[in-house]
């Protein structure tokens, strides 16, 4: 049985990643500060108390381990975009030298591969119309992004014939949060079904599932698969290009609301996300909203 440690296994998208693995039949540890909350997984999974301190010495998490699954990430709550708050600084501390201190300790460990959970944020700003490929030039415009391209940058340097990184850019995941749990877009729906006015807005979105299937995929996929993009690997993640209006005409269907709709956004300013490196790779999302266990 593969052991696999997923930092951040409570959180939004690291619920998604660990119920994966655990349908496969794996094993899984969630490295968290406090344990999971009864019920939140569909079966039993092994508590390892750590954190993101980079002074810590993290060396006994990986005992045991096979693959490394790095979720975890400090953050105001709610807020990725922006999420240091008032202090940069231990923002930093935390998200890039916290998480290199654990990928440099599961390299230690003897670990042959670890997936990180990146960002397309880390592509930054780019013309209206710009489909945002793996290769392109990065110019993040936020600390956020600018972390996740750091720890990026750090890990293709760490990477070698035994120890593979791969980072994972991620769009925006939707999908139901699980037991006790409001979904990301439970706030926007209720302001609709109260008749507020919302705001235009269109974005890349990857259901919970379809991103976790990928982290699956890149987690047993063999080497030489992976190292024909590169020695420490960029893999995109997104699937569908979503129009606010679209998605609250979807919610208003289900739901029985009858609201007015938002208007349409720019979609000329829109930039979606190449996914043809993972999809060559065997990735096919379901490629359309699916709004099951969220109305």
């Amino acid at each position: 049985m593969t052991t696999i440690l997923v930092s951040g296994a409570t959180g939004h998208a690291g619920r998604f990643i660990a119920e994966a693995f655990l349908a496969a039949g794996d094993e899984v540890a969630a490295l968290s500060r406090t344990p999971p909350p009864d019920g939140l997984f569909s079966a039993p999974v092994r508590w390892m108390p750590g954190s993101l301190d980079p002074d810590a010495d993290h060396d006994a998490v990986f005992e045991g381990v096979d693959v490394f699954v790095h979720c975890a990430f400090a953050h105001v709550p709610g807020r990725y975009r922006g999420g240091e708050g008032d202090d940069p600084q231990g923002f930093v501390r935390a998200n890039r030298d916290g998480t290199l201190a654990l990928m440099t300790a599961a390299k230690r460990a003897g670990l042959s591969r670890a997936l990180f959970l990146s960002s397309r944020a880390v592509y930054g700003p780019k013309p209206p119309g710009t489909v945002l490929v793996e290769t392109m030039a990065c110019a993040p415009d936020t600390l956020y992004g600018e972390t996740k391209l750091a720890v990026e940058t750090a890990l293709a340097d760490m990477a070698d014939e035994r120890f593979l990184p791969v980072s994972i850019r991620a769009t925006g995941v939707y999908g139901p949060a699980g037991p006790g749990r409001a979904h990301k877009w439970a706030g926007l729906f209720g302001a609709f079904a109260t008749g507020e006015e919302i705001a235009p807005r269109v974005g890349t979105e990857v259901h919970g599932d379809d991103l976790a299937g990928a982290v699956r995929l890149l987690a047993t996929m063999p080497a030489l698969d992976l190292v024909r993009f590169g020695p420490a690997p960029v893999f995109n993640v997104s699937d569908i290009a979503l129009d606010r209006r679209d998605l609250l005409a979807a919610y208003a269907r289900r739901a029985g609301v009858d609201k007015t709709l938002p208007p349409r956004a720019d979609a000329a300013a829109f930039n979606a996300m190449d996914c043809a490196r993972l999809k060559a790779l065997g990735w096919a999302p379901r490629g359309a909203l699916d709004l099951s266990g969220m109305v």
